[in-house]
């Protein structure tokens, strides 16, 4: 069991003060679809855990959030010190396009800081194995909804292909499926080995 208390106040007003911050903006910039990006969940769940104390719920996250978050990370530094396309795709083009909101600009660095979070929380609490199930259980109602809220323009979490144009190997029902699967077997069932060996309790 976590110990209540391991989370300090320290960070969990700040996070909770950025989170009431975004949201309006985020709403007001990007409209409530852009919410269903796994980013923005996670760092909505990151939230809760926070002050639930919640090991399950952040080892959720940890699985499910670590690797593309590591991804837009090394995109994001690559095109700021080095001028490259670092990840394929449009990634964090957006943060350098001068037409963008600054605001949206600025508050999309939580990119930056949520990894780091998430580490630390599951660091201090241990990771939970049964986070992966209840991952995958969680994407597979999300990669729907994404599909049927968005469309080829928003492409939330890329539910309508990886680059800046939609896919065409795959009718787009059978290409979510994959993506049902692909993200488990590619990406949260290493990152679950990483974090056992890792984090145990």
């Amino acid at each position: 069991m976590v110990q209540r208390g391991q989370i300090s106040l320290w960070v969990k007003i700040p996070y909770t003060l950025f989170v009431m911050i975004m949201i309006p903006v985020y709403w007001i910039k990007n409209g409530p679809a852009n919410f269903l990006w796994g980013s923005d969940i996670a760092l909505f769940v990151t939230l809760i855990a926070l002050w639930l104390e919640s090991r399950l719920l952040v080892s959720m996250m940890a699985v499910g959030m670590l690797v593309p978050e590591l991804a837009w990370n090394i995109d994001f530094f690559g095109r700021l010190f080095f001028g490259i396309d670092a990840v394929p795709g449009p990634g964090t083009t957006y943060m350098f396009d001068a037409d963008k909101s600054i605001w949206i600009r600025v508050i999309s660095l939580f990119h930056v800081f949520l990894p780091f979070v998430i580490v630390w929380f599951v660091r201090r609490v241990g990771y939970e194995e049964r986070a992966i199930a209840w991952q995958v259980l969680f994407l597979w109602i999300i990669l729907p909804i994404s599909y049927v809220v968005g469309g080829p323009e928003e492409n939330l979490n890329w539910t309508y292909g990886f680059g800046s144009e939609p896919q065409t190997w795959l009718p787009e029902p059978m290409y979510v499926g994959f993506l049902m699967i692909f993200f488990p077997v590619c990406i949260f069932l290493p990152t679950h080995i990483l974090l056992k060996r890792l984090f145990p309790l």
